[in-house]
């Protein structure tokens, strides 16, 4: 069985997300969305909200599931079985980033392979941060998020106010 991670911190996730798993779901046999503690970014929602978010959204894609990820990647590819880790690329600007994340990867395990998939189109645009700006703003985000995080973005922003 082939098993592919596909890690992020996903706050919160977005449609462009889900595009990339979607994507991933068709070729892999198994996808594992790695939700990744990643404390210094500062988020929105918690890991436990956010895996949340994630397995809820992903509970009708029969190969899809969710994980919490704490501590190195490569450690976590290996413990799960998995072939690859698949990232997401939006535009030339996500490229440099991500590509060094690959060979740091690489250099630490070099049995750790890394596939870049492209959202829709419609997609490239969208980012959890605009997404949160947009929503703190008072704006409307449903187009761009499942209804769960819009419905979760709506409540956790009230409750700041």
């Amino acid at each position: 069985m082939r098993t592919v991670i596909y890690p992020g911190s996903f706050d919160p996730l977005h449609n462009g997300h889900l595009d990339v798993i979607r994507r991933a779901a068709r070729i892999f046999d198994q996808v594992i969305v790695a939700v990744a503690a990643n404390e210094g970014k500062k988020p929105l929602f918690n890991i436990d909200e956010r895996y949340e978010l994630v397995r809820t959204a992903v509970r009708e894609l029969p190969n899809v599931s969710a994980d919490r990820l704490d501590g190195l990647l490569v450690n976590y590819v290996i413990q799960k079985d998995a072939c690859a880790v698949v990232r997401g690329l939006r535009a030339v600007s996500d490229f440099e980033f991500e590509f060094q994340l690959a060979l740091m990867n690489r250099k630490l395990n070099e049995r750790v392979e890394t596939l870049f998939l492209t959202p829709k189109d419609t997609y490239t645009f969208v980012s959890s941060r605009l997404v949160k700006e947009i929503a703190r703003l008072g704006g409307d985000v449903s187009p761009f998020v499942p209804d769960n995080v819009s419905e979760s973005l709506r409540a956790k922003l009230v409750t700041r106010s």
